[in-house]
């Protein structure tokens, strides 16, 4: 399989809001079977194609990076980095799964005692509010500790061990799902699609 079927596309729903992230080759299917269309920025504005324009317009426009084209026996295709689905309107269930990923992923991988940013196997989830003492496994009450801050703290609240929290733990305003981990695939033509302020992801277990 070529590596540019890997490569991450940004769906869009028919209000042109971002729902999803799916690999290409998924995207190239959509696409064929005329369920969504390509969104490409072209000078000011956006152009919207379908599977067959866009085979026209890969033509005519080739792309400089090999990680941007796909190759078919008759043609070179260019990728897609954003599409838009044509008839799927709504936006998925906006409830944030508890999971230890997105616990990391809120406290950002920062132990919430003292401060320390760590590899995640050096991290571990705590309950501020000790089990045995009525806490609940709740966003407002599981923090990301470093296993040295979890083992002082044991079975104890944090001021009977002299420790404080950096902040006080939330329940994440997160985007709806996204699935996918954000980082270096988090493409520069998304950008204005995602609201920065909120963007984020569930992450797959």
């Amino acid at each position: 399989m070529e590596v540019a079927l890997d490569q991450p596309v940004l769906v869009l729903n028919r209000l042109w809001q971002a729902v999803n992230v799916i690999g290409a080759k998924r995207a190239f299917g959509l696409l064929a079977r005329g369920h969504a269309q390509v969104v490409h920025h072209h000078g000011d504005d956006f152009r919207t194609f379908s599977m067959l324009d866009w085979i026209d317009f890969s033509v005519s426009n080739p792309p400089l990076d090999a990680l941007e084209m796909v190759h078919t026996p008759s043609r070179t295709i260019r990728l897609p980095r954003v599409i838009l689905l044509a008839f799927f309107d709504r936006l998925p269930c906006k409830e944030l799964k508890l999971t230890r990923n997105n616990v990391f992923e809120r406290d950002k991988s920062t132990c919430q005692y003292c401060a320390r940013v760590l590899p995640r196997e050096q991290l571990n989830l705590d309950h501020v509010i000790p089990r045995h003492y009525g806490g609940k496994t709740t966003w407002e009450n599981i923090v990301c500790s470093c296993i040295r801050c979890n083992s002082r703290k044991a079975n104890r609240l944090p001021h009977e061990a002299h420790m404080r929290l950096v902040r006080k733990p939330v329940r994440p305003k997160w985007r709806p799902v996204i699935s996918l981990v954000l980082g270096n695939q988090n493409c520069e033509v998304w950008k204005d699609f995602l609201d920065v302020a909120y963007w984020n992801v569930e992450l797959e277990e």
